[in-house]
Formats: C-alpha cells, structure tokens, sequence
C-alpha cells in the first residue's frame, strides 16, 4: 500500500505537497513543514532573495529529504512566467517550477491561455513543469501534449479552505491523465485531503489550511495521516454506492 509516487525523475514517499506562505515564524513554518514529512516544499520567488543563500526561508528548509519547487506566483503572463523559472533555476539550482500565472488579484484564478502558453515554451527549455490550472479537463489534456510532468488543477480559490468544489471536473481528470493529478488549492481541512485521495488523486498541496491554523505542527500531522488513509483507501478499492439498501447480515433463517 501507498506506493511512491514518481514525477520526472523523482520518487515521493510523501504524497502531501505543502506551501511555505502564511506562517507567523519562519521556525514555526519549519517545525510544522517537518512534521508533515513533505518531501516537495513550494515556496514563491518574490518572497525570497534569490541572491541570498542565508535568506531565512531558504535556510529553514535546508532539509537532505526536501525539494524545493519554487512558484511563479504574482506573475501575469506567460512572458513573466518564463523569466522567473529562468531566474530561478539559475538561483536556486533546479529546473522544478510550480506555473502560476492569475492576472486576477480578487479570485487568484489561474490564466488558462498564458499558462498553456508558458508551458510549452519551458518545456522547451528543458524544465519540469507542474502547472496550476482550473479544473479543465480539456486544457489538462493540453498540457499533457506539450510535455507537462503533472497538473495541478484546483479544488476550490486558493486560501478559500472550500474543499473539492470542482468534485465532478477532477474525476474526469483523473479518469483521463496520463499523468500525476495534484490537487492544489482550496483543500480546507484533512477529510478534503482524504477525499481527494480516495477518488485517485496522486498527491495534494495544502499551505493556508496548516499555516493559519491554530496548531500548524498538530494539523501538519493530520493532513500526513489524511493524505496516507485517503491513499490506502484508493489503493483497496472503495465499495460501491448502491441506490437502495443491502443488509450486511442474512435476513432470514434468525427466527424461522
């Protein structure tokens, strides 16, 4: 059960990606990070200094089991997209970069034309591309043709902690990929995880719901054991929904 999940050229035991924004500490982003035991930590490049090896995001994740995938996000076209994963693989050494481009800054809703865009022309470049996207399953497809390693299509806005509102998109995803489905934003609470995993989802990324909650380190933990139940739970093949009810105990032959 829960097998490795590979991407590229890379195995993850962990199936829960996580964020870095939103924390009141970086020691405390750390800690919870830690107790997650996420092995892919996406942290955006406008808040970090590239040209600072010391910068305190940086230094807190230098972690031997972490990859670092750092975001686009704050850029508005596919233009700016391709200059900052340029940017950043020279700075931070990986060619991984989580597309984000949403020109909206009210709803951070993704651009499907510049990410479809911006995806080709990195792909061309050599890098690994994990797009954000609606929950198209035409444009996953898309992205899928020009070489996209996975996609991560929406459950919800992100920071909205909604839950899987794009329920019925991501199971056509899901039935038609070819390659690693990523559930990013909106996931809320460890039972949207699970959920997520159950209908065969292959990882999920949560920042806002660990960081602003309470107790990160405790949720960070509970989030872990959602994503491994929900992925076991795929793994054993759910039971099927029936419209009517089935006992589970023979009904004759107790009393007669």
């Amino acid at each position: 059960m829960n097998q490795k999940l590979k991407i590229a050229d890379k195995e993850f035991s962990s199936r829960l990606f996580t964020g870095t924004g939103k924390f009141s500490s970086s020691e405390l982003m750390r800690t919870s990070l830690l107790a997650s035991k996420s092995e892919l930590i996406t942290v955006a490049l406008k808040r970090v200094d590239v040209k600072d090896k010391e910068d305190d995001i940086l230094s807190h994740l230098n972690q031997s089991h972490i990859n670092l995938l750092p975001n686009t996000s704050g850029v508005r076209t596919a233009k700016e997209a391709v200059f900052a994963a340029e940017l950043s693989r020279e700075a931070l050494e990986t060619n991984w970069v989580k597309l984000e481009i949403h020109p909206d800054p009210r709803y951070l809703l993704p651009d499907p034309i510049e990410t479809l865009k911006a995806a080709e022309e990195l792909v061309k470049l050599g890098f690994v591309v994990m797009p954000y996207i609606h929950a198209d399953p035409v444009l996953c497809k898309r992205l899928e043709e020009v070489g996209v390693q996975c996609v991560m299509p929406l459950g919800a806005p992100i920071g909205s902690n909604k839950g899987l509102k794009t329920l019925d998109f991501l199971d056509i995803i899901i039935e038609q990929s070819n390659v690693p489905v990523i559930v990013d934003a909106g996931i809320g609470a460890p039972s949207h995880a699970a959920h997520a995993m159950e209908i065969g989802a292959d990882a999920v990324l949560v920042n806002t719901a660990i960081a602003v909650s309470q107790n990160p380190i405790a949720m960070a933990k509970a989030f872990k054991m959602a994503v491994e139940a929900g992925r076991m739970a795929f793994e054993a093949k759910l039971a099927p929904i029936k419209e009517q009810a089935e006992a589970s105990s023979p009904l004759t032959s107790f009393l007669s």
